[in-house]
């Protein structure tokens, strides 16, 4: 069995193997989205292809949506190469239950695969065609937090950003550039509306997107690139929106296991494929049930029915922020982010082994949903936190099934670190004059500090998740021995004190001695990590 546009053909091999089809037709869904696109996606990986993709999938099942998603990639052209193309732009979702069951689907809403690419001229060309379709109603995103990033931690420019500003919209290399050239494209061909998305797991992400977009305007306009026009269209979100979105579900990297197991139910070519830039993907995604979408109802140009999808809420922004704030900054990613790091200091792989296994990392992540989060946490209304973190507790963090690895929720940690703690932080000193209460949080930042020494519990050396600053903070901390507490004197100063980290000095809110003391312990020695975590949780 292929997963092709030829192979699904073969309908009863596919239902024998426990395969779930189509039931629309998938080339003319294809077609209807190449002639008059209506939904773009930046960034096509793993998240999209089982989230966003299988949300166009079931409108495309239920008939409230005729085409597919055009697909493009801003990063890593190989996932067009070797993802898309040779499979026809199909995918295949696999829901792993927590009781070991499995759902398995193709995914035909991928109406086709370009490459966002400035120096490949086809490319740029059928880019350009889409972002000029009077009928595009909507461009959304999974690039990562960090692909909004246009500055450094010290406020100077990327070297790529700086580069995109000097050379113009013609020979955009970034994400945000490339984006900001097909909005010029979309603006001189009628000055048409449309809604830009972000569907990225970060703080007020609309308003993060519209800031990147408007300063690459201005800095164009200041270049000589774009006239003031384009800024005013731009600039009118009445023309062009920023709705702000909450997106959750947890989504692993792709299982060889599962790639084994789909090859022994007769699919062809399962076996995932990491990428010259480190991106693990494979033909199918794996992820968990539950997922929720919370998404601002700001769409000048019209929209799919996105409400009917799964999962999916429309919503005011104020809605939109009190649920992300209750997901970002308290209930899920600062477990994960808190208990993640630590989990590969400790020398656990899978990150539900861990909370069923250590009771004082279980005990750890409750404290820091339960006890730190759900008291300042507001409540969004459409959905309940203590209804959520009891399903997260339940339900989601301990499905072993899912194969969610510590050392991929230590990915990115330093560009997250505001959103997962500094909030939270700042509720406490705005509630109670100071954060000097917290326990969990503060051991967590020391626990993120601790992992980036990149030596584990026993004294190993280990290769740290791919994060921006890595660099950055292990030169900072060269002369930090594990075993040697002597040789810690006040190299987190200027890490704990970043505003540009936390959004906050973590010092003026009396948690930044607290995490230097904490880090003091977990450097005495073998074992240390253990015995500080058992210290303050046990």
């Amino acid at each position: 069995m292929k997963l092709s546009i030829n192979g699904i053909k073969e309908q009863e091999a596919w239902k024998k193997a426990g395969i779930a089809l189509p039931g629309y037709d998938v080339e003319a869904a294809s077609e209807k989205a190449k002639e008059n696109p209506v939904w773009v996606h930046f960034g096509i990986g793993n998240i999209f292809r089982v989230f966003i993709g299988g949300i166009a999938d079931g409108l495309l099942e239920e008939g409230v949506l005729d085409r597919g998603i055009t697909c493009v990639e801003t990063f890593d052209y190989d996932v067009v190469d070797k993802i898309y193309d040779p499979y026809d732009n199909l995918g295949l979702s696999v829901i792993l239950h927590g009781d070991g069951t499995r759902e398995y689907k193709v995914v035909g809403a991928f109406a086709e695969a370009v490459k966002a690419q400035s120096s490949n001229a086809a490319q740029w060309k059928r880019l350009k065609e889409i972002f000029t379709s009077k009928s595009l109603q909507m461009v959304s995103f999974t690039i990562t937090e960090k692909g909004y990033a246009l500055q450094k931690a010290d406020g100077t420019w990327f070297p790529f950003v700086e580069a995109d500003i000097k050379n113009g919209p013609d020979k955009a290399v970034g994400a945000m550039a490339v984006l900001v050239a097909m909005l010029y494209e979309r603006y001189k061909a009628g000055e048409y509306p449309i809604a830009l998305v972000s569907m990225d797991n970060c703080s007020q992400n609309g308003a993060k997107l519209r800031e990147s977009v408007l300063t690459m305007t201005e800095e164009w306009k200041k270049a000589g690139f774009v006239d003031e026009g384009f800024v005013n269209y731009v600039s009118d979100e009445k023309v062009v929106a920023f709705p702000w979105t909450m997106i959750d579900k947890i989504t692993p990297r792709p299982s060889e296991q599962i790639a084994a197991d789909l090859e022994k139910l007769g699919v062809e070519n399962m076996q995932p494929v990491i990428t010259g830039k480190k991106t693990y993907i494979a033909p199918f995604v794996n992820a968990e049930k539950p997922q929720y979408l919370v998404i601002e109802d700001s769409f000048p140009n019209g929209r799919p029915a996105l409400e009917k999808g799964f999962g999916v809420y429309m919503a005011d922004r104020n809605t939109v922020n009190l649920s992300e704030r209750m997901k970002v900054t308290v209930c899920l990613n600062p477990v994960h982010s808190a208990t993640g790091p630590l989990g590969v200091v400790l020398g656990y792989d899978l990150f539900a082994h861990m909370l069923n296994t250590n009771e004082d990392m279980m005990k750890m992540a409750r404290m820091i949903a339960y006890d730190e989060g759900l008291p300042v946490v507001a409540d969004p209304g459409i959905l309940s936190p203590q209804a959520f973190v009891d399903e997260l507790f339940n339900d989601r963090f301990p499905n072993e099934y899912l194969g969610d690895t510590n050392l991929r929720l230590a990915v990115d940690v330093s560009q997250m670190v505001g959103i997962r703690f500094g909030e939270t932080i700042k509720a406490y000193v705005q509630k109670f004059g100071d954060a000097s209460r917290l326990t969990a949080i503060p051991l967590g930042i020391a626990g993120w500090l601790r992992y980036m020494l990149g030596v584990d519990d026993e004294g190993n050396k280990f290769e740290l998740a791919p994060d921006p600053m890595n660099e950055e903070l292990q030169e900072q901390f060269k002369d930090i021995v594990v075993g040697k507490p002597e040789t810690f004197k006040d190299q987190l100063k200027p890490i704990l004190s970043n505003e540009r980290l936390f959004f906050t000095d973590l010092y003026k809110d009396g948690v930044g001695e607290k995490v230097e003391n904490m880090f003091r312990e977990m450097i005495a020695g073998p074992g240390a990590v253990r015995a500080t975590i058992h210290k303050y949780v046990g």
